[in-house]
């Protein structure tokens, strides 16, 4: 028998097809893809959400070490300074016992204020802070006794120099350049 060949017309690619795209959304919607589609990416994403805070958080940890350890050390160094400007005595037990009160404060308020730093309510509480803390130390350099000198000026400067860092430029020269405005309408000075 003889075989009848049909009448075949080649099958297009699908690349070739081109549909409209007012089509293609209509086929898109009539299909109930995009209904199905969140829910699906609602299931799947709560192991990575999880997965990333542990990633956040870790970058939280890290970032607050970063800053704890330099912080920590100008702690030290201050007391060293105040100390050795009154001639008194600089021994392990006195740098122990500011250590050990105040890296675990200090800990705390850097890892939730460096998380939350872009925050617009941390920033003025940041800028406000670096206020008071300024001024409070120039004024116990320049009035208080040297007892007081040496139990207060080690951290306001520490939590002084964490807020300027921590604020975004602006604010930062500005709560320095209002310190400043406030030192010398006081008579105040920087350096005795």
């Amino acid at each position: 028998m003889a075989r009848r060949q049909k009448n075949k017309l080649p099958l297009a690619k699908p690349e070739d097809i081109e549909i409209p795209e007012e089509e293609q959304w209509r086929l898109i919607n009539s299909s109930g893809v995009l209904n199905a589609a969140p829910q699906a990416q609602v299931q799947t994403s709560k192991p990575d959400e999880e997965a990333d805070d542990g990633f956040v958080l870790c970058d939280e940890l890290f970032n607050t070490v970063l800053l704890i350890i330099p912080l920590s050390f100008m702690l030290v160094l201050m007391e060293i300074l105040v100390h050795r400007q009154y001639s008194q005595p600089v021994t392990l037990g006195v740098i122990w016992d500011r250590m050990v009160s105040g890296i675990p404060i200090m800990s705390v308020f850097i890892f939730y204020t460096n998380r939350h730093k872009a925050n617009r309510r941390v920033q003025l509480f940041l800028f406000i802070l670096s206020l008071i803390v300024g001024a409070r130390m120039i004024y116990n350099i320049n009035k208080a006794n040297w007892t007081t000198v040496i139990t207060q000026c080690p951290p306001l400067a520490t939590i002084w120099v964490y807020t300027i860092v921590q604020l975004e430029l602006l604010p930062a020269v500005g709560g320095l350049a209002i310190v400043g405005a406030w030192t010398w309408w006081n008579g105040l000075k920087l350096i005795l």
